[in-house]
């Protein structure tokens, strides 16, 4: 007998597609232009196993621990992806495990991935993390901070920086969250110019379950979306 989880899990991923693809629309861009992580932080392996069954490969998790984890247990089809913090001491396991860290909020940080990608002598595709609201609580580097980066990213032979992340405030209200998506558009694309020698910033990722449709209208590239997909499962 099928697990009725399944059928949960498709109607799930059917309205999530809906949303991505009205959202394209209205911003003039195409489906195939955005990148939907499926966050399986809530759910155990069985369930990622299950969602895998649909076709979807692309999955994020918060904690260096639960990557590991579902990455045993689970095919090696699939592509993980780290979106919350990196620890330095939980580099050499996660390296060989994950597509992109989107997480990256240091230079210490940015320092111990070249160290290690450079050791295994296997590139590393991350993303900077940036506090585009301003809120205390939220990791990732002010605007300002990313300005004087350039210098060492650019003697980065292993770390391939290929966009910024953003976490919006939440709010009760999605439109709420546009200005600091558009804060981040802004500011890749200013970086784009001032860094096109030294990397290329092709990724913008942000947007989740509340708000992933005013960040596509913002010119996402990856929107990573958990509760939509699996509450309560």
């Amino acid at each position: 007998m099928a697990d009725p989880r399944l059928s949960i899990l498709s109607d799930r991923l059917h309205a999530v597609e809906d949303r991505i693809c009205s959202a394209c629309f209205r911003a003039g861009r195409k489906r195939e232009e955005v990148t939907l992580v499926a966050v399986t932080k809530s759910v155990g392996p069985e369930v990622a196993a299950l969602f895998m069954e649909l076709g979807h490969l692309e999955f994020g998790e918060n904690r260096p621990q639960e990557l590991w984890r579902k990455s045993a247990a689970l095919s090696p089809a699939i592509h993980w992806h780290l979106i919350g913090h990196l620890q330095r001491n939980k580099i050499e396991r996660t390296l060989p495990l994950v597509r992109l860290i989107h997480s990256v909020d240091s230079a210490r940080l940015l320092t111990a991935l070249e160290s290690e990608a450079a050791r295994r002598q296997t590139p590393v595709e991350v993303l900077l993390e940036v506090n585009a609201s301003g809120e205390t609580s939220k990791h990732g580097f002010s605007p300002d901070q990313l300005q004087i980066l350039s210098s060492m990213i650019d003697k980065l032979n292993f770390v391939k920086v290929r966009g910024l992340m953003t976490m919006a405030a939440l709010e009760e209200v999605p439109e709420r969250t546009r200005p600091t998506f558009a804060a981040l558009r802004g500011l890749r694309d200013r970086l784009r110019q001032e860094w096109s020698s030294v990397v290329r910033l092709d990724h913008l990722s942000m947007g989740m379950t509340n708000d992933f449709e005013i960040a596509i209208e913002e010119g996402a590239t990856l929107i990573r979306v958990g509760t939509a997909l699996f509450e309560g499962l």
